[in-house]
């Protein structure tokens, strides 16, 4: 089994809002969809990393 971390993230409440729709969309937790979101992301070889 991996080790997992626990981190604290603040986010805007728009942005939790938004995070919550789709994980309920995907039948995800939140956290889950976090998680989701950031692997495909960083799976991503075209993603430069730089900030907008």
């Amino acid at each position: 089994m991996d080790e997992e971390k626990r981190i604290t993230v603040r986010l805007p409440a728009e942005l939790h809002e938004r995070l919550a729709v789709q994980a309920k969309r995907d039948r995800r937790s939140v956290n889950g969809e976090i998680v989701h979101l950031l692997e495909v992301v960083l799976a991503d070889p075209s993603a430069d990393g730089e900030s907008p």
